[in-house]
């Protein structure tokens, strides 16, 4: 017995040798360091970032003193710095970031005062050197399609994407000319491509370019494309799908939307002011909310801005030789003769002075000194395209009309949005 366990266990040995494992050697763990965080063009970890707003009274030397920058050091900083930022011009609800020590007095180094999301001025003082420059944020354009229909009006259905007002503003401008908006029907389509303007991605801090748009109003297309037709003044204007600008001399509108028209020029009217008499009403009224902004719709130069009688406040602009305009019953003025105003400026508010019955403004036209209907003139359209870019101008829409007439129209949703990143950060 003693022979054959002998051997067993030299060979039980023997294999529990060969299967024994060799030690894993362990390599170092590598911890990755956190990326450093850089905004303005400093490295944020160098210093204590305060993050404040500036309040009533405040200015750019309380704000100092509090942050232990002393007087001399501060009027220092303003003189040397006065060309490129006034300190004396912070205002206030403006926000600010001040870049302080990383010690326990935290004294301020660096003073950015933002204008606005994107735009900023900087001020570093942290050394015997003291500068100031602008700085602006890396902007993303994204491209974005819109389909929808009219419900109630054009502001209703573009709140109800979430978009803002601003757009809804521009949108008027181009038709403004083309298009009167009170007469917007439900069930008119419209189709927009545009640019919005990101910082980080995410953030929205405003519109860029309507690149083309179109309106089915009443069964007609009524496209817009942006395009530089005047390569010297390099000024954006539209036109549409025959290359004709929309602009004209005159707006359809001293309103820009949100408004109706409550009585029209009628020689035959019965005003219930005046007896329920017969008396001529030589202008268009225009109704809309105590306060609304009233645009002269045409250029050209205060003659009158007064308050008289049954026109209470009003305003008059002469635009050339052949055409005057006035605005009545202003609940305030805003211009003064002999100003000049731009088309589409505001000249006053929608009120109820003079003779009135409810808040609107009275529009009135004069061509060649006789007052007339102007929507039953033939008033004149400013310049079409040169014929030498019009080839040009006609290539380049091509694509764009393309892009518009394959954005689907909602059904049965009232709106639709597509969205497509066209330009690298810059």
């Amino acid at each position: 017995m003693k022979k054959i366990i002998l051997p067993l266990i030299i060979l039980s040995f023997f294999f529990s040798c060969k299967e024994e494992k060799k030690p894993v050697e362990s390599k170092p763990v590598e911890i990755e360091k956190p990326k450093p965080v850089i905004a303005y063009g400093f490295n944020l970890d160098d210093y204590t970032v305060i993050n404040d707003t500036i309040k009533n009274g405040e200015s750019f030397g309380v704000i100092m003193d509090r942050h232990h920058v002393m007087y001399p050091k501060i009027n220092e900083i303003a003189t040397k710095i006065k060309d490129t930022f006034d300190v004396r011009r912070v205002r206030t609800g403006r926000a600010y970031t001040i870049l302080a020590s990383k010690d326990s007095l935290q004294q301020a180094k660096v003073f950015i005062y933002k204008h606005n999301k994107v735009e900023a001025t900087v001020i570093d003082f942290k050394d015997s050197l003291v500068s100031a420059y602008k700085y602006r944020k890396p902007i993303k354009i994204v491209e974005k399609e819109i389909a929808g229909k009219i419900y109630s009006n054009l502001s209703t259905t573009m709140d109800s994407l979430g978009l803002r007002p601003t757009l809804t503003n521009r949108v008027a401008d181009i038709y403004a000319w083309t298009l009167d908006f009170y007469r917007l029907q439900k069930g008119d389509k419209f189709k927009l491509i545009f640019e919005e303007r990101y910082i980080n991605d995410t953030t929205l801090v405003g519109y860029g370019k309507i690149k083309a748009a179109v309106f089915n109003h009443g069964g007609e297309d009524l496209y817009a494309y942006r395009f530089v037709g005047d390569t010297i003044k390099n000024i954006p204007e539209y036109y549409d799908q025959d290359g004709n600008m929309l602009r004209r001399a005159f707006l359809k509108s001293p309103i820009k939307f949100q408004y109706r028209v409550s009585s029209r020029y009628n020689l035959r009217r019965r005003i219930k002011l005046y007896g329920n008499r017969v008396r001529p009403h030589k202008g268009t009224d225009f109704a809309a909310r105590y306060g609304t902004e009233i645009m002269t719709t045409a250029s050209g130069t205060v003659v009158e801005s007064a308050r008289r009688g049954g026109n209470g406040n009003y305003v008059k602009i002469k635009h050339n030789s052949t055409y005057t305009t006035q605005y009545l019953h202003m609940k305030r003025r805003k211009v003064r003769v002999g100003e000049y105003v731009k088309q589409g400026d505001v000249i006053g508010w929608v009120g109820m002075t003079g003779n009135t019955s409810g808040p609107h403004v009275c529009y009135r036209f004069w061509k060649n000194g006789r007052q007339v209907d102007p929507f039953r003139e033939k008033l004149p359209s400013a310049e079409p395209l040169d014929p030498k870019i019009k080839p040009t101008y006609l290539e380049y829409i091509k694509p764009l009309k393309t892009q518009l007439d394959s954005i689907k129209l909602p059904q049965p949703e009232p709106l639709q949005f597509k969205e497509k990143e066209i330009l690298a950060t810059h």
